[in-house]
This record gives C-alpha cells, structure tokens and sequence, in this order.
C-alpha cells in the first residue's frame, strides 16, 4: 500500500516515467507516512484522441474521489 495507476499522453520516454514514479512514489511515502518500498506505481500510456473517451468521461467527470480535480473540461 499504496498503489497509483498514473494515465498519461503517449509520447513521454523510459527515462521520462521512471522519473515522475519516482516523484510520486516519494511524496506518497512522506505525506502518508508508510515505507517507499510499500508503494507501486504504474504508468499507462493514452493516446490523446482518446483521452476524453478513455479517461476524462469515466474517471474524472463524475469522480467522487477526485482529490485534484484538472484545470480543463470539455464543455463547450
């Protein structure tokens, strides 16, 4: 515990990645107060004309566990 499924634009490297889950696995251990071996991290690739579909309509829209919600919508 605890495990976070980060979804991103395709496009970011190797190197790219590895950084931002080692970012993320380390303010995830300070802020929860759990050991870093403890969390995982998964990166999935988007493609961006899929985002809205895949991501935004069925995770982010009606979320009501969203702790950070986008600066961005769809609306027109």
């Amino acid at each position: 515990m605890p495990h976070v499924e980060i979804k991103i634009y395709k496009g970011r490297t190797e190197e790219q990645k590895q950084k931002c889950a080692d970012m993320v696995a380390k303010a995830l251990s300070e802020s929860l107060g759990c050991n870093l071996s403890s969390v995982s991290i998964s990166i999935k690739d988007i493609e961006p004309d899929k985002w809205k579909e895949d991501v935004y309509d069925k995770e982010i829209i009606n979320s009501k566990t969203l702790y950070k919600k986008p600066g961005y919508s769809y609306d027109k």
